[in-house]
């Protein structure tokens, strides 16, 4: 979270300064992508361009506080993840392994990134796993960072409801990395 400098940030960044929307982008991309990584794994990374094209259009238009920004953030990505399902379905597509990908070297300590990948990697395969209602409530509240509320109006359904999604989701993933052992070192 960003903080008090949010409003400050936010007005910059609606008024063009593009160091500050650099800041709200780096707080928020990495979410962004894990969250399509659960939701639409095959076109996370167009998705959250995107996504992230559709921000700076209506950023101007936005009012509201760091939380909010964060919702609407992940509002506009959910968006993306249903349209690119619903053209998925009209076209047949294949896709490419992401293991034939070679990885990107970090610039500091190679082993611990590639470690650290790993196991997110790890880590969001399982959420996918889920049904894709549970799957969708896990990633928004564990990956997105954001409250019930803002999930069930994210989702249109009621906060009952994502806490029964997140809870079974939860449960349902506790289970599997156990099965698995997967405990130790698998991060969100």
């Amino acid at each position: 979270m960003i903080g008090p400098r949010f409003p400050e940030l936010l007005a910059a960044a609606q008024g063009g300064d593009e160091q500050a929307f650099a800041v709200l982008w780096r707080e928020l991309q990495p979410a962004v992508l894990r969250y399509f990584r659960v939701a639409a794994a095959p076109a996370a990374e167009d998705l959250a361009a995107d996504t992230w094209m559709a921000v700076i259009g209506g950023l101007g238009r936005f009012r509201g506080e760091e939380r909010a920004f964060r919702a609407w953030v992940f509002t506009v990505a959910r968006h993306r993840a249903i349209d690119w399902h619903r053209q998925a379905r009209r076209r047949r597509t294949d896709s490419f392994p992401a293991e034939r990908l070679s990885e990107r070297p970090a610039p500091d300590d190679p082993v611990g990134q590639v470690l650290e990948d790993r196991s997110t990697r790890a880590a969001l395969a399982l959420v996918a796993e889920l049904p894709a209602d549970q799957a969708e409530v896990v990633a928004l509240r564990v990956v997105g960072g954001l409250e019930v509320a803002e999930v069930a109006r994210i989702v249109g359904k009621r906060p009952g409801t994502v806490r029964v999604l997140a809870h079974r989701g939860l449960r349902r993933l506790a289970e599997r990395v156990e099965a698995a052992g997967l405990a130790r070192g698998v991060t969100l």
